[in-house]
């Protein structure tokens, strides 16, 4: 009884695992077309629109 929770543990943790890293890139797919945006957009005023 006690390998079937761990079992189950384990399949639970990586399956959340799993879907937190699918949000991860769609959030990083979203902030890099973001990040690329910003070069269009602000590429006519001759002005660096980044710090570094």
């Amino acid at each position: 009884m006690g390998l079937v929770l761990l079992v189950l543990l384990i399949a639970l943790i990586f399956g959340g695992l799993g879907f937190m890293l699918h949000w991860l890139w769609i959030i990083a797919v979203v902030f890099f077309i973001a990040w690329l945006a910003g070069f269009a957009f602000r590429s006519g005023s001759g002005a660096r629109w980044y710090r570094w």
